[in-house]
């Protein structure tokens, strides 16, 4: 008998043993009796209707659905809106004659699914497009360099989404933080997404590199316009290479300018202009000084405010008969980070809360540096018997044509100071003496508040920077920032301060408020102008938009 004959009998012994003398673990232990239901399933669903309940059956005979079947009364071909709100959906409208930002935030706002897939525009010479990474790559680097120079969150995420798809690259998510920047990319359902990101550690105010950034990203963005990677990556290290606009002697004296403007703002002649000046030029000098040493903002800040206070506090001190707070608050100006204030109150307009939330931090501290140092001499000066009145903001002369002048080279001084460009230099201190023309109308000639009366000023320059922005095909905060420069609270800082500084904290606290309200009127003015010209005005057709593009250019 060979071996396969032996082993067959024993299988065939195997098979035939009963199934109740095979033993598991699931099976029940001999001797144990179980209760047998006659002719039911053994098996209970947490759904299934309780012993005694008699629920309705359905009128017709046919079997209950499940919840994966398809209903009885579905048709494919007269199929009805199921899941439809009773509302309806809503249409999301995509004109192209609009500019870029305002296609991209619509489509940022749409789930991936339903984003409409892009033109399929060769941008690179290889025949299958360029390579994911570097497009990711290309991406954070033009939006580090528009979230350094002070864009707002929802624009650079525009920017970013907007020069994606002009590679092709629809189904991605751009994210933006005060200092990280990310992006995913995901190609489809079944691929796994490619994720890049960046970290934001220098942050520099350099308008023109801004607006530099910004044109790269219009003609990105441009169906006409066929730029490869290779030529997007050449402009972009030439936007690095550019210096500045304007050298170190002229930012220094448009500061100095700049002060002197703001003291005869609130009051002040020509005295009182020079010494705001001379503060402030020895102030930003200081800044230099430790900027180059390597000292953080928050030092800078606290030591450029010491110059202006203790000039004011001498010239009390001389007895010299000048409005020693107008020079104070003159150099306040010049240290006001407005910018910051602004594009933190709009990112917390937009969504954006946790960038807002570090935005406005980081101008508390800028704040808190500026009220130090202004303590500092303020309290100094009281205790070498210095009298400084706070009652001395009652004392402002209505003067409307020297006002409006001095609101025009203070809007004009900023705008150096911010690096713009030179023609847009001229469009931003026209809409500064717009703003304080507005104000001026309200609050001394209508005698409203000036929280309400800053409120609409801040509102006008939001709009008109909005359309300048527009009829160009730029950013709009070079025509905007500049321009709220007039509308600072500076005399309602200074006179916080100096009220603290002797002893009257309730005062001074009601006088701080007071400014903290300006700033946040200010802010959200500026945002709600923008907003009003994004929603009924529709300037930029196709057209105009070549043409523009023909006569400019970086």
């Amino acid at each position: 008998m060979t071996e396969a004959e032996d082993r067959k009998p024993q299988s065939d012994e195997a098979r035939s043993v009963p199934d109740s003398e095979i033993s598991s673990e699931f099976a029940v232990p001999p001797g144990l009796a179980l209760p047998r239901a006659g002719g039911e399933s053994e098996t209970t669903s947490e759904f299934a209707v309780p012993k005694g309940l008699d629920a309705p059956q359905p009128v017709s005979g046919e079997p209950e659905g499940s919840a994966f079947s398809t209903p009885s009364t579905y048709s494919t071909r007269h199929a009805s809106a199921a899941f439809t709100p009773a509302e309806g959906v809503p249409v999301v409208s995509l004109t192209k004659d609009v500019p870029w930002q305002d296609r991209m935030r619509t489509m940022l706002r749409m789930p991936v699914a339903e984003r409409p897939a892009p033109e399929r525009v060769p941008k690179a010479e290889e025949e299958g497009g360029p390579a994911v990474p570097r497009v990711l790559d290309l991406t954070l680097r033009i939006g580090e360099l528009l979230l350094a120079g002070g864009e707002g969150a929802e624009d650079v995420e525009a920017a970013m989404f907007a020069v994606c798809r002009s590679y092709g690259l629809d189904r991605c998510e751009p994210n933006v933080t005060f200092t990280l920047l990310s992006i995913s990319y995901q190609p489809s359902l079944v691929e796994d997404p490619v994720t890049a990101s960046r970290t934001v550690r220098r942050r520099g105010t350099d308008y023109t590199r801004l607006a530099a950034v910004f044109q790269l990203v219009d003609d990105l963005s441009d169906p006409e316009t066929h730029l490869s990677l290779e030529d997007s990556y050449r402009r972009l290290a030439e936007i690095r290479r550019n210096r500045h606009p304007y050298p170190t002697w002229v930012l220094t004296s448009a500061s100095g300018l700049l002060a002197g403007a703001a003291s005869v703002l609130v009051g002040g002649d020509v005295v009182v202009f020079v010494a705001a000046a001379l503060g402030a030029m020895l102030g930003d000098r200081l800044a230099w000084l430790c900027a180059g040493r390597g000292l953080p903002e928050f030092y800078q800040f606290l030591v450029a405010a010491m110059p202006p206070a203790a000039i004011g506090v001498a010239l009390t001190l001389t007895h010299v008969d000048v409005k020693a707070s107008a020079v104070i608050t003159g150099g306040l100006f010049a240290l006001l980070p407005g910018r910051a204030l602004v594009a933190g109150v709009q990112d917390g307009l937009t969504g954006f809360y946790i960038t807002a939330a570090a935005r406005l931090l980081e101008v508390l501290y800028f704040f808190v540096g500026i009220v130090v140092g202004v303590l500092l001499m303020l309290y100094v000066g009281v205790q070498l018997g210095a009298h400084l009145n706070p009652d001395a903001a009652l004392g402002i002369t209505e003067r409307p044509v020297v006002q409006i002048g001095a609101s025009m080279l203070l809007s004009l001084t900023f705008a150096v100071l911010l690096q713009q460009e030179r023609t847009t230099v001229l469009a931003v201190t026209l809409n500064g003496g717009v703003a304080w023309s507005v104000y001026g109308a309200m609050h001394y000639a209508g005698d409203i508040s000036p929280v309400a009366s800053t409120a609409v000023a801040a509102g006008v320059v939001g709009l008109f920077g909005q359309l300048l922005s527009r009829y160009r095909f730029a950013s709009a905060l070079p025509y905007t920032t500049a321009a709220i420069g007039p509308l600072l609270p500076g005399s309602a800082t200074y006179f916080g301060l100096l009220s603290i500084a002797q002893s009257e904290v309730d005062t001074g606290l009601t006088s701080l408020t007071k400014a903290a309200a300006l700033a946040m009127a200010i802010a959200i003015g500026v945002n709600l102008g923008s907003e009003v010209s994004r929603l009924f005005l529709r300037i930029g057709s196709a057209e105009k938009r070549r043409a523009a593009k023909r006569t400019r250019g970086f």
